[in-house]
């Protein structure tokens, strides 16, 4: 939250703004998502696939993705905190049925299987849901 509040709001009082592409919805040192994405492909579904970079730093191909996706409009998230492994370089998620038509924005990252560890988030953009 901290990070949030000194460097993604935007705005001045009293019309402040969250910046999209400066949160971080998890931050540590572990090695981030490499050449992640997050794809609609329809039916509420969408697919977040990345590069297998174990080996760099701590990461190793256990380490579990860490998705965020949050719908401004509705104010809700859905997320998963320990989905698939580095080495299986892709993962659907599933929103709910009314985002479909929607604009979300999409985050991912990355903890380690004894969850001591996690990556900072990379934030993959604003997607419209499918």
């Amino acid at each position: 939250m901290s990070y949030t509040l000194a460097n993604a709001i935007t705005g001045t009082y009293p019309d402040y703004a969250i910046d999209p592409s400066k949160v971080l919805v998890s931050r540590g040192s572990l090695a981030p998502a490499a050449g992640a994405s997050a794809t609609p492909v329809g039916g509420g579904t969408i697919t977040f696939a990345w590069e297998d970079n174990s080996g760099i730093g701590t990461a190793k191909q256990t380490d579990k993705a860490l998705i965020a996706v949050i719908n401004p409009t509705k104010s809700e998230a859905v997320y998963d905190t320990a989905g698939a492994e580095r080495m299986t370089v892709t993962q659907d998620i599933i929103v709910p049925a009314d985002w479909v038509g929607e604009d979300v924005e999409a985050y991912m990252g990355f903890i380690s299987e004894d969850s001591k560890e996690v990556a900072s988030s990379v934030y993959l953009g604003t997607i419209t849901v499918a």
